[in-house]
């Protein structure tokens, strides 16, 4: 498909209208297809991109005017905060004000991968992504393609998933075409997600866990990590 390409037509009994530049992901011009994901997002500029779960929308997180691009084109109401994909643990001091020993271990166990932990936000974030509830939600994906991104960018990306706001989750670049072609400047094709449930969200800003999303991954394998830890504390 040609880059810049208008494509009009019937997917599964919806009209398809893809405005954006698609780029399929491979080894051969990773660095080409990554460099034009950094221009388009330092620029202010949306991205759909391939997660370890499904399709997410991808923006500078510290560009206000990109952020609330977001919940334009998702139709997402701003009491809903937006997570943060980051691409190593070292990138968690540049937005989270603690960090606990809960946090550590599971993130220790569990990143990379479908777990998102939410964490009490630094002061001087962007509020649409704290939504004034003064944390915020960081994850390492587990997705390669999605890590060579992160890294090659050398920052966060916002993380939201693709789709419309009460819609389903998008599992390939298609589908994420239809959903928002016609609103983000690039979708990265990475081929068909993972898919099933999404990531698991636990609040981890206190030495008491909060259970926000039970997941990809158990509410009783986090458990069971900390109990681990307690114990491994107080022998």
């Amino acid at each position: 498909m040609p880059a810049g390409a208008i494509i009009s037509g019937l997917r599964e009994g919806h009209r398809v209208r893809m405005a954006s530049r698609i780029f399929k992901a491979d080894l051969a011009r990773a660095a080409q297809v990554f460099s034009c994901c950094r221009d388009i997002v330092t620029s202010g500029g949306v991205i759909a991109y391939p997660t370890d779960t499904f399709y997410g929308l991808g923006v500078d997180p510290v560009n206000r005017a990109a952020v609330t691009k977001l919940f334009v084109i998702k139709g997402r109401h701003a009491r809903q905060p937006i997570l943060l994909l980051i691409p190593d643990v070292s990138s968690v001091k540049d937005w989270v004000a603690e960090v606990t020993p809960q946090a550590e271990a599971l993130m220790k166990r569990f990143w990379p991968g479908p777990l998102t932990l939410v964490f009490k936000a630094k002061e001087g974030i962007v509020p649409e992504i704290t939504a004034g509830t003064g944390t915020i939600g960081l994850r390492i994906p587990g997705n390669p393609l999605t890590l060579r991104l992160l890294t090659y960018l050398g920052t966060a990306l916002t993380g939201t998933s693709a789709n419309i706001s009460g819609e389903r989750s998008l599992e390939t670049a298609e589908e994420a075409a239809a959903a928002v072609g016609g609103s983000v400047d690039l979708i990265l094709d990475g081929g068909r997600t993972a898919g099933g449930k999404p990531s698991t969200v636990v609040d981890v800003t206190s030495d008491r866990l909060k259970m926000i999303r039970e997941g990809a991954i158990p509410f009783a394998a986090l458990q069971e990590q900390i109990i681990h830890l307690i114990v491994r504390d107080t022998a």
